[in-house]
């Protein structure tokens, strides 16, 4: 079984699929790798490195792609490229099923067989696998080191001859993946932090590692099976806003992680909040890319309102692309090992198995994913 790794294109993605090392491991399970020149080169890795574990190195990406009974990847390809794929191929990547209707039908056309990663479910025996929560996990640390960056002073308490320092207040708005790892590093550069989640079972991971705890009555609130928290609704929205809004003008740091899978996220820090800040605040918000939690925040850019710097830079994982990649790299692996068959050297499609069938879209030229399948039967 030939797998191909091609060069990620987007601008900008320094992040890499596979890293040498789990390229060692495919070989050794069995498969034929090829990646294209110069793939590893956004986080380091040359093809020399490749080739000394039994890769092979393809310049024809047009051919790699073709030839590949599988395709490893970071980012969704370009639905100019799923026409080249090999029938029958299965292809592995983000996908962002739930908005990319028209690549889950170039998938169905091509009769590949589409894994989307933001699809792995979150279970117990999947954590090894979960992409999102690994990436979500360094995202958490670059957020607060930007900020930390940004604010024009430090984030620990200080006592000098010359007088004390205080210690920045920072406010994390989410306590997932991201959030926790967010509080984490926080409270590692001595900052006061307090933090909010919809979610009150979180309250004691969040008291865990020094933080405080801003509890809000919002009702009837919890998470899905899956450990994401539920959409609110919109008068839930209007109590948290109006319950945060004193800690957010006592912060200096505020950073924002709250989104909602599959939908926009929810807008929880509004313009007269952010004006509401001292001049120097710093925002991050984590959820720029796909909408916001900021209002005024703008995908990729640092932008200023009323002295306050609200940072809106996205893919923030790839800010540490090298980790970020050997993450993804062991996510992609253990993906694949889970349903390889040693004997065969193939990668088995179980429709039976307690994970692939929630994070297979499209199969045998059919959308097999239920509510990818009820969106575009809606035609939305």
């Amino acid at each position: 079984m030939q797998i191909g790794i091609p060069r990620e294109n987007w601008p900008g993605e320094n992040r890499v699929p596979v890293i040498p090392d789990v390229a060692k491991k495919l070989v050794h399970m069995g498969a034929d790798v090829v990646i294209e020149s110069g793939m590893g080169e956004g986080s380091g890795y040359l093809d020399s490195e490749y080739t000394a574990v039994g890769a092979q190195v393809s310049e024809s990406r047009a051919s790699l792609l073709s030839g590949s009974d599988m395709i490893l990847r970071i980012r969704k390809p370009d639905i100019s490229e799923v026409s080249q794929l090999k029938s029958g191929c299965v292809h592995i990547s983000y996908l962002d099923p739930f908005n990319e209707h028209d690549l889950v039908r170039a998938f169905v056309a091509a009769k590949v067989t589409a894994i989307s990663m933001e699809m792995i479910p979150r279970t117990t025996r999947s954590q090894k696998m979960d992409a999102l929560s690994s990436q979500a996990n360094l995202a958490g640390y670059v957020m607060v080191l930007l900020a930390a960056q940004k604010l024009p002073r430090i984030f620990p308490m200080m006592m000098t001859p010359a007088g004390t320092l205080k210690p920045a207040k920072v406010f994390i708005i989410g306590a997932g993946v991201a959030g926790l790892q967010a509080i984490a590093t926080a409270k590692r550069l001595g900052a006061k932090v307090t933090a909010f989640d919809t979610r009150p079972v979180v309250a004691e991971q969040v008291q865990s590692l020094g933080a405080k705890f801003l509890d809000i009555d919002l009702g009837e609130t919890g998470q899905t099976d899956g450990g994401y928290a539920l959409e609110l609704t919109p008068e839930q929205i209007q109590i948290q806003r109006e319950a945060q809004k004193a800690t957010i003008a006592d912060s200096d740091v505020v950073i924002t992680t709250a989104q909602v899978f599959g939908r926009k996220p929810p807008v929880i820090v509004t313009r007269d909040m952010v004006e509401g800040m001292a001049p120097g605040s710093v925002i991050v918000d984590m959820a720029a890319e796909t909408g916001g939690n900021v209002e005024g925040s703008v995908a990729n850019e640092t932008v200023e309102i009323n002295g306050v710097s609200v940072i809106g830079l996205g893919n923030l994982s790839n800010e540490v692309c090298r980790d970020a990649s050997q993450m993804y790299s062991s996510n992609l692996f253990n993906l694949v090992e889970d349903s390889w068959d040693e004997e065969g050297s193939e990668f088995l499609v179980d429709f039976e198995h307690d994970i692939l069938p929630g994070c297979i879209i499209t199969h045998d030229g059919a959308v097999t994913n239920e509510t990818i399948a009820s969106l575009l039967e809606g035609g939305s």
